[in-house]
């Protein structure tokens, strides 16, 4: 897991809050985040959102061979899968050093502390037991991991049903769920894990911490307890020196915070069972706010549609009639006919824009300089022999302006380039040194 370190400015930002007795995100120093728990369509699916932490918990069951030192009891199987969908500091296809430590911790909370009656899922002794998969995926990343995956774990396998089997003889029969009811594992407790996280070497105190206290604090102290205040399993990592008395005042708050997280999840269960046999709709789709973007549904509303035809006549009758005019055709000329009067023909007129465009462009064009001007005489008997026309390729073109309403003959020319008047074509030149000889 390669994480990108915190700038200075922010780090110590964060402690000077903390030193302070506050958070980002408004809480008090020992309060949880918000906890929602939804379940799945299946038995056994749900997902737990802690603040802004989301665990999907998926339980699976078969029939295995069970261990040869432990022939009477099932299998439980817990794993945990970080995928980069929850945070791209997480890296694909390799076990971290976070993700080796968090399975650890779920087994001993979970497996360790006997919170499932693993004798029960024993159907024939050396030969078939239930084998139990917990498969619990991270979707996002905001902090305490472990906490998120723990309730996950215990509720997946609260709401879990196993198919029903029966044994005659050698032969085990294995009844679908519409043929018999699936039964419930046989829980005996539910563990809840709860992180603390202690900041300048132990001074200052923190539960539930998120992502960004998570990279400033000092080391973390987990508790797993159940709500008869019973420590299943304790971690400390960090390398920081506590207390007896602060492990003692972690352990009081891990107590009054797992009977609530406990009520909380029986509540949940209680209201999907309720739902699930009253037949009405449940899953994930379900659990969706209809206030949210991303709603699937929206309500109807109630429309009363018994006396629309009655106010429609009311308003038709109420309404003035149209007036009757009878549109008669224009014959112009044969074959062509006209209704209305139409639009005044204004073809060839200029508008007014164009007017004044026109006379700009003539006023231009009567003041050109003296080096420029040329003879309209001397052009047009140019044109009027033989002689061959150069046509350059080049930018630098005359612009030739015909005037067909003065006279159609004379045509007047503006040279652009003074390189082209001093090079003219030879032919022409001849022509004008003779007419000046005679002149």
């Amino acid at each position: 897991m390669k994480e990108t370190p915190l700038s200075n400015c922010e780090r110590r930002f964060l402690l000077r809050a903390i030193e302070e007795k506050k958070r980002l995100d408004g809480r008090q120093t020992y309060d949880y985040r918000s906890i929602r728990v939804s379940f799945g369509t299946d038995y056994g699916c749900c997902v737990v959102e802690l603040g802004k932490t989301r665990v999907l918990g998926q339980v699976s069951c078969e029939l295995v061979s069970p261990k040869l030192n432990r022939a009477t009891e099932g299998i439980l199987f817990f794993n945990l899968e970080l995928s980069q969908m929850a945070a791209p500091a997480f890296e694909p296809g390799r076990q971290s050093d976070l993700l080796v430590k968090l399975n650890r911790l779920l087994e001993r909370c979970l497996r360790n502390s006997k919170c499932i009656d693993t004798e029960s899922l024993c159907v024939v002794a050396g030969e078939k037991v239930w084998q139990i998969r917990v498969d619990l995926h991270l979707l996002n990343h905001d902090g305490n991991i472990i906490d998120a995956a723990s309730i996950a774990a215990i509720v997946a396998l609260c709401h879990f049903r196993r198919p029903d089997v029966s044994v005659q003889g050698d032969e085990v029969t294995l009844y679908a769920p519409e043929e018999r009811d699936p039964v419930p594992l046989s829980i005996h407790h539910m563990p809840i894990c709860v992180s603390f996280a202690f900041f300048q070497q132990g001074m200052y105190l923190l539960v539930d911490p998120n992502e960004r206290e998570e990279r400033v604090m000092d080391g973390l102290l987990v508790i797993a307890m159940n709500k008869h205040r019973e420590i299943c399993t304790i971690q400390s990592s960090g390398g920081i020196m506590l207390l007896k008395d602060q492990v003692l005042r972690c352990s009081k708050i891990a107590g009054v915070k797992v009977a609530e997280i406990t009520e909380l999840i029986q509540k949940a269960l209680e209201n999907d069972q309720k739902v699930r046999k009253e037949g009405g709709k449940f899953g994930f789709a379900e659990s969706i706010a209809n206030q949210r973007i991303t709603a699937f549904k929206m309500e109807k509303a109630p429309i009363d549609t018994s006396d629309v035809e009655e106010k429609a006549e009311e308003i038709i009758a109420e309404a003035e009639p149209p007036p009757e005019v009878i549109a008669e055709p224009v014959l112009w000329t044969p074959g062509t006919a006209q209704i209305g009067e139409g639009v005044e023909n204004t073809w060839g007129v200029l508008e007014d824009s164009e007017k004044e465009g026109e006379d700009e462009g003539g006023s231009d064009e009567a003041v050109l300089p003296d080096d420029v001007k040329m003879d309209t005489a001397e052009v047009s008997n140019i044109g009027s022999q033989d002689a061959p026309i150069v046509l350059s390729d080049s930018e630098e073109e005359e612009m030739i302006i015909l005037e067909p309403d003065k006279n159609p003959k004379k045509i007047r020319t503006q040279i652009v380039s003074a390189k082209q008047e001093k090079a003219p074509s030879k032919k022409p030149a001849r022509k004008r040194k003779k007419k000046r000889i005679v002149n």
